[in-house]
C-alpha cells in the first residue's frame, strides 16, 4: 500500500511539472487534436456526402457500409445510385449535406487539374454542363495536384496513415525493446544460472531454431514481402513460433542433460553482454539504407510492411534505456524484498520492477514516433514507402518533384511533417523533465 501511495503521489507530481512546461502542454493538445482529426478523417474529408435525401429516399453515403441504394422511380424502373463514383455534386438532390472537404483524397478534379494554387479561379461544372465559378463550399483550399487532386484533402487523410505508422512501429519497437532491455538490466551477466549441459543444448538449440525457423523458410519469407503485408506478418510469426518451438524442445532436452555429472556444473548466462552485442550490431548497420533495400525488396507496397520494418529496426534507443534503468532499480531495497520473499524473478522483474522502469522508455518512444513519421515520409517521397494510391505527407511532396512551380505541394506537407515531428519532441522534452524527480519546484 505503501508503494502503491508513493507510485500516486509521483503520477501527480509528473502530470503537475508537465502542465508547467506550457510547449509540451501544448504540444499534448495539438497531439490530441490530430489523433480526433485522424480518425475523424474518413468523413471530414470525402467526396461522398453525409446525408442525402434524393427522391424521397434518405441516404447516408460518407457512413453506410454499403456501396450503392436502389431507388424505384414513379415509372417502376429502379436506378441504382453507386456510392462511389456517383456525381454528387451534380445530382438534383432536394437535399444534400457535403463534408467540409467535399473531396476524397485520391481522386481527380479534371476540371482543376494541372496545379492549381490555392489562389487561382478555379472551376465547377454544373448539372447542365456549363462551367462556372468554384463555389465555396467546394473550393480546393490548398489547391490541387496534377490530375486535380485535393490537397486539403490528402492532407487530412495523410495525418491518419502518418500518425498509424508512427504510433504502431513504435508499439512493435516498444514491446523487443522493454523486453530485451529488461531481461539485460535485471539479470545482467552474472544472475541467470543454469546447468552447463543445458546452455550448451540450449545455445545449439537457437542455431537450429533459427536455421529451421527462418533460413529454411527464407524463399517463404521472401515471396511473402514481393505479395502483401499481411503476408508478410504471417511467415514471421510462423518464423517465430517455429523458432520459439525448436528452442523450448531443445530447452526441455537440456534439462534432462544438464543432470549428467560432468554437465551439471552451474553457470552464468551472460544475458547482457548477449543483448549488448545484438543492439552493438544493429546500431553500427546504416538502418534508413537497411529500410530503403527492404521496402524496395517487396513487390506490393504496403503499410504493414513498413511499420514491421521500422518496428524490428527501432527499438535499440528503448532497449538501452530499459537496460540501464533496470541497474539502477535491480539492487533497491523493494526488489531485494520481494526477492527475500522468494518470488520468482520474472514475477519480480516484470510486475514490481518494469512499472517503475517505464519513464525513459516513454520519452524514447515520444522521440521514436517523430522518427519514425519521418522515415515513413522520406520513403513515400522516395517512391518505396506506402502503395501509390495510399495518399501521405511524403507523397504529396513527392508529387511536388515533377511540378516546381507548385510550390503548395510542398509548403503545406511540409508544415504537416514539421509540426508533427516538433510536437512529438516537445512532448519527448516535456516527460523527461516531468518524469525527472530531481526536478521538483
Amino acid at each position: 500500500m505503501e508503494e502503491q501511495k508513493i507510485n500516486n503521489d509521483f503520477k501527480k507530481f509528473a502530470w503537475k511539472q508537465f502542465k508547467q512546461n506550457k510547449p509540451a502542454y501544448y504540444s499534448y493538445k495539438i497531439l490530441v487534436f490530430l489523433i480526433v482529426l485522424s480518425v475523424l478523417s474518413p468523413i471530414i474529408a470525402t467526396d461522398q456526402p453525409l446525408y442525402c435525401k434524393y427522391k424521397g429516399v434518405s441516404m447516408f453515403p460518407a457512413f453506410s457500409f454499403s456501396n450503392s441504394c436502389d431507388i424505384k422511380n414513379e415509372d417502376g424502373t429502379v436506378e441504382k445510385i453507386q456510392y462511389d463514383i456517383a456525381e454528387w455534386k451534380q445530382l438534383d438532390a432536394s437535399t444534400i449535406i457535403f463534408a467540409p472537404v467535399a473531396y476524397a483524397p485520391n481522386k481527380t478534379d479534371y476540371n482543376n487539374a494541372d496545379y492549381v494554387s490555392p489562389g487561382s479561379k478555379q472551376i465547377f461544372v454544373d448539372k447542365e454542363g456549363n462551367e462556372k465559378s468554384m463555389p465555396t463550399k467546394f473550393r480546393h483550399w490548398l489547391g490541387t495536384g496534377k490530375g486535380g487532386e485535393d490537397v486539403l484533402s490528402g492532407l487530412i487523410n495523410g495525418t491518419r496513415i502518418s500518425l498509424s505508422i508512427g504510433i504502431i512501429s513504435m508499439l512493435i519497437a516498444s514491446f523487443l525493446g522493454i523486453i530485451l532491455g529488461a531481461m539485460a538490466g535485471y539479470f545482467g551477466d552474472k544472475k541467470m544460472q543454469t546447468s552447463r549441459g543445458s546452455f550448451w543444448t540450449v545455445l545449439v538449440g537457437v542455431v537450429f531454431a533459427y536455421y529451421y525457423g527462418f533460413s529454411v523458410r527464407l524463399y517463404d519469407i521472401a515471396d511473402a514481402f514481393a505479395d502483401s503485408g499481411f503476408a508478410v506478418l504471417l511467415q514471421l510469426i510462423i518464423s517465430l513460433v517455429i523458432f520459439s518451438i525448436v528452442v523450448f524442445l531443445f530447452y526441455i532436452l537440456g534439462k534432462q542433460i544438464g543432470k549428467i555429472s560432468f554437465l551439471s556444473t552451474r553457470v552464468f548466462i551472460p544475458v547482457d553482454s548477449i543483448v549488448s552485442r545484438l543492439i552493438e550490431i544493429l546500431i553500427s548497420m546504416p538502418l534508413l539504407i537497411l529500410i530503403i533495400s527492404i521496402s524496395a525488396i517487396a513487390k506490393e507496397k504496403s503499410m504493414i510492411n513498413l511499420m514491421v520494418i521500422i518496428g524490428l529496426t527501432a527499438w535499440t534507443g528503448i532497449a538501452r534505456l530499459t537496460r540501464a534503468e533496470f541497474l539502477r532499480i535491480s539492487n533497491l531495497e523493494y526488489i531485494q524484498a520481494a526477492k527475500s520473499m522468494g518470488l520468482k524473478e520474472f514475477r519480480i522483474m516484470f510486475k514490481h520492477a518494469l512499472p517503475n522502469a517505464l519513464a525513459p522508455a516513454l520519452v524514447a518512444i515520444a522521440f521514436g514516433v517523430a522518427s519514425a513519421i519521418l522515415i515513413e515520409s522520406a520513403l513515400s517521397f522516395l517512391g518505396v514507402g506506402v502503395p501509390p494510391t495510399t495518399v501521405t505527407w511524403g507523397s504529396l511532396l513527392n508529387a511536388g518533384r515533377e511540378q516546381f512551380s507548385a510550390w503548395w505541394l510542398v509548403v503545406f506537407p511540409g508544415l504537416a511533417i514539421f509540426l508533427t515531428v516538433t510536437i512529438y519532441n516537445l512532448l519527448g522534452e516535456g516527460l523527461r523533465d516531468a518524469l525527472d524527480p530531481k526536478l521538483k519546484k
